[in-house]
């Protein structure tokens, strides 16, 4: 999939590692200057070096999507510095696993801060520069747990996902008259690193529950995004796309 993005500057958060990384490499091979934004600035400087080696874009910064302020002087900084912020993927997001009985009030707060707030945080901070782009696009990482699946450990995960989805469409509503859409993809079983800890029968039960056969690449949730920052997707907005490779298809799990 080929989009020009020359002479955009796109701020990827959670853009280190995983998705966000897939995410900040695909638009920076598009011509795209790429802000990886994550809260450990030596890994988003790695990343960005890397990228550099590649003959690309990209620059690191710090940014702890918990605090407003943090974030409103990342896209400060990077408005000044570079002149612009025409596309946001507000991709940061954490998933620890805890059952529900044994969840405590801060353990649900934490993941809502980072998932939920932390995207009204980012979106709200790069709004004043979005209005200025030619066309303003959000790419919001949201899931497919939350929005249409359950999975057990994950209440907390699936709510702060789900609430990505409400606010996605009310700021997509107040952002229209700037010219700046506001979609999401949901991802299903996507190999990264942040899956390692799970353990081999985990990814082996997740693969089998994908009718591909297998576990969707960082790449697959990237092109998604591309093509809704693309300025062919401008009448597109508050929308959410599922990139799970048919996962949550099957009434019956040994239909395939």
């Amino acid at each position: 999939m080929k989009v020009d993005l020359s002479g955009k500057v796109v701020i990827v958060t959670g853009g280190s590692k995983g998705i966000g990384k897939g995410i900040a490499t695909v638009f920076a091979k598009q011509g795209a200057h790429v802000v990886i934004a994550a809260r450990g600035l030596e890994h988003a400087t790695k990343l960005a070096t890397e990228l550099q080696m590649q003959g690309y874009s990209a620059s690191g910064a710090a940014v702890d999507v918990e605090s407003y302020e943090s974030v409103k002087n990342m896209a400060q900084e990077v408005a000044s510095k570079y002149g612009a912020i025409d596309i946001l993927c507000s991709n940061a997001g954490i998933f620890p696993s805890v059952k529900l009985e044994d969840m405590s009030t801060d353990q649900w707060d934490h993941v809502l801060n980072v998932n939920a707030r932390g995207t009204m945080f980012a979106v709200k901070a790069c709004v004043p520069y979005l209005k200025n782009a030619d066309y303003g696009r959000v790419i919001i990482t949201s899931s497919i747990t939350g929005p249409v699946t359950g999975y057990a450990g994950w209440t907390h995960y699936a709510a702060s996902k789900a609430a990505q989805l409400g606010f996605m469409r009310t700021a997509a509503l107040e952002l229209a008259h700037y010219n700046i859409t506001v979609n999401a993809v949901l991802p299903g079983n996507i190999a990264t690193e942040g899956l390692d800890g799970l353990g081999e029968e985990y990814l082996q039960k997740m693969a089998k529950a994908i009718p591909f056969g297998g576990l969707g690449s960082v790449e697959d949730i990237a092109y998604a995004a591309l093509f809704l920052s693309s300025k062919e997707a401008g009448f597109i907005t508050g929308q959410s796309i599922i990139i799970d490779g048919g996962q949550t298809l099957p009434e019956d799990a040994e239909a395939f």
